[in-house]
Formats: C-alpha cells, sequence, structure tokens
C-alpha cells in the first residue's frame, strides 16, 4: 500500500480534468481499506471510484481513497438463474462483457455505461429501458463512521430514477466494497422495445436477437452519439432527463407537439433534457475549451484544458435558458465536487 502525496488526478476522471489529491492510495483489498481508514494521515477522505460521474472544480484537500478491489465470484445459481459477487473495482464495460460471454442475461443493455461497478448502485445506472436496480440483489459496504461491515438490499437502497440512499441520507457514510447481481441464464428477459435498439434490430431483420446483438447495438447506439472520454473528456449525460406531472405535460405538450416524451406513470411524464438544450441553442456550442457536444447536447465536453468551474458555468447557462424556453428545470446527473 503506498500513500503518494500531491497525485494529479486528471486520469481518474472521465472529464480530465487537472486537479490533484493532498494524499492518495490505490486500495486492492478490505484489510487495506481497513487499515487506511483508521490511519491518521488527513482528517478526510475521498473516496474515487472509476471517476465517471463526478466533476471535478478544486484539488481535493483530503486522503484520496482510489477503490481498486477486484474479482468475480458465483455466489449461486441453478440452470436458469446465477448469482454473481462482483468486486468494487471491476470496470463496468468489462463487468457486462463477462456476463455476455458467459451468457447471463440483464446488463447488456448497459453496455459501454463508464465507471466501475462499486459506483453504479450509488447512481442507479440506466439506459435503453433498463436499469441497475432490476439486476440487482445487494451491496456489501464497509461504515465509514466504525468501519462495520453491512449489506444493503434492493429496498434498503431505496432506488428512484438516477437515485438511491447512497446519494440521499447515506451519502458518504459507507464506501460500497461489492455489489451481488441476479441474473438469467435461460428464458432472458430482453429489452428491445426502446426506439433506437429497436430500428437497429429491424435493420437487420433481427427478431430474436441475442445478448450480444443487443449490447452491439447500444453500443452502435451510444459510439454514435457520446464521446469516448479518453478521446475528448466528458462524464456521459450531464442532465437528468426532466420528469414532470401531467398537467404540466398537457402544457407542454401543447405548446410543443413535436417534442419527444416517454410516460413512465399515470400521472408523469419524461422529457428528454437533450432535446430540450439542443431546441435552446446549445447543441454544438463551445465557450473556451468548455463545450457542448456537437452530436449530442446532453453531454458536456473538455476540448482539452477547462475546468470544473468553466463547465459548472456553461451547466448553469443551459438550465436557465432552458427554464426560460419551456418552463422546464434540469438538474445535473454528476456530481459537482
Amino acid at each position: 500500500m503506498h500513500i503518494e502525496e500531491h497525485k494529479s488526478l486528471k486520469t481518474y476522471n472521465t472529464f480530465s480534468i487537472d486537479c490533484s489529491a493532498r494524499y492518495f492510495v490505490s486500495i486492492q483489498s478490505i484489510s487495506d481499506l481497513k487499515e487506511v481508514l483508521q490511519s491518521s494521515i488527513h482528517p478526510e477522505i475521498f473516496i474515487l471510484g472509476g471517476g465517471s460521474n463526478m466533476l471535478l472544480t478544486q484539488d481535493i484537500d483530503a486522503l484520496v481513497i482510489h477503490i481498486n478491489l477486484k474479482g468475480i465470484e458465483i455466489i449461486s445459481e441453478d440452470k436458469d438463474s446465477i448469482s454473481l459477487k462482483v468486486m468494487a473495482g471491476e470496470n463496468w464495460h468489462d463487468f457486462v462483457e463477462y456476463c455476455i460471454n458467459h451468457n447471463y442475461g440483464g446488463i447488456e443493455n448497459l453496455s459501454l455505461i463508464p465507471g466501475n461497478v462499486g459506483t453504479a448502485p450509488i447512481q442507479n445506472i440506466g439506459a435503453y429501458g433498463v436499469e441497475l436496480k432490476d439486476v440487482f440483489n445487494s451491496c456489501s459496504t464497509i461504515s465509514l463512521n466504525n468501519l462495520s461491515e453491512k449489506e444493503f438490499n434492493k429496498e434498503e437502497c431505496k432506488f428512484g430514477y438516477r437515485n438511491s440512499i447512497f446519494k440521499n441520507e447515506e451519502k458518504g457514510a459507507f464506501i460500497i466494497t461489492s455489489v451481488t447481481f441476479n441474473l438469467t441464464k435461460t428464458n432472458h428477459n430482453k429489452s428491445i422495445s426502446y426506439g433506437a435498439i429497436k430500428e437497429y434490430l429491424n435493420n437487420l431483420q433481427i427478431e430474436n436477437p441475442t445478448l450480444k446483438e443487443i449490447s452491439d447495438a447500444v453500443i452502435l447506439i451510444r459510439k454514435s452519439k457520446l464521446p469516448d472520454p479518453k478521446e475528448l473528456g466528458n462524464s456521459g449525460s450531464f442532465f437528468k432527463n426532466p420528469i414532470i406531472n401531467d398537467i404540466e405535460f398537457n402544457q407542454f405538450h401543447n405548446n410543443y407537439p413535436e417534442a419527444p416524451y416517454y410516460k413512465i406513470s399515470n400521472s408523469e411524464y419524461k422529457i428528454p433534457a437533450g432535446w430540450l438544450i439542443e431546441q435552446s441553442g446549445f447543441k454544438g456550442m463551445r465557450i473556451g475549451d468548455a463545450g457542448v457536444h456537437k452530436k449530442q447536447a446532453l453531454v458536456l465536453v473538455n476540448y482539452g484544458n477547462t475546468t470544473g468551474k468553466e463547465i459548472v458555468s456553461l451547466s448553469k447557462k443551459i438550465q436557465t435558458k432552458v427554464k426560460e424556453d419551456f418552463g422546464i428545470s434540469i438538474l445535473a446527473e454528476v456530481n459537482i465536487i
């Protein structure tokens, strides 16, 4: 276990923001994690996973603990299903590929989402009609208060749209060390009704796609819209898609009948934030090295040497204009630090 000082975090966040950590350590075992948490190196600690859902706006004056726990373990299985315990430091997309290669179904629609397994429950990651909670069994954690180990089941996680207990009442209180998933081995519940996936499969005349074919469709769609963080710094979708009630929706739909939407309940509708941002004139806009991606207005990007504060400034301009134009508030999905 090697502790470094004044460590650049540029390669540890997908926005490629060049901030530094006062102290930095990469953890590869639970025992090392507990040991470093008991140390008195710095009074403040900062937990770092895949760095995919955060925007750094300043240097981190703390002990940054990089969770690099690895491993995949079969907990139980029968002829139809399997439960896998996956350590928090495993790359999310690598895990998706592992499941597809073994014909384990349930997360193929979540292909190519950046980040690590351990941070997935915090955000309740989702894409193309599937959310993490759909396959979630439980997660193991360590309390930052007393270093005790606690397991959270699905109900205790209080999952919502891009939300969980770990973003609310227990924010910063626990470190997720592993996640257990319930996946299918046969009779996969394939989610292929989402417009872009359906169109892709129809074009190839695929009626009963394999898990890999669904994953390939998602990867192609994502690559056509979303920039690779290794080539252009970003954190994927910067904003949440707003959810409005039926009264608000009726007024919005009357004013903008061409606008896309998704009915998610009898009284709630989801409006694509990317459409709102594009209609407000921000798609492709660039201010210095901070910009809105030219193919997907939902994505803010770092063209080279922007700062987190400049990205935040741009995001606030977008939020203000969308509110003025449509009367709808859009909230950041990314954690601003």
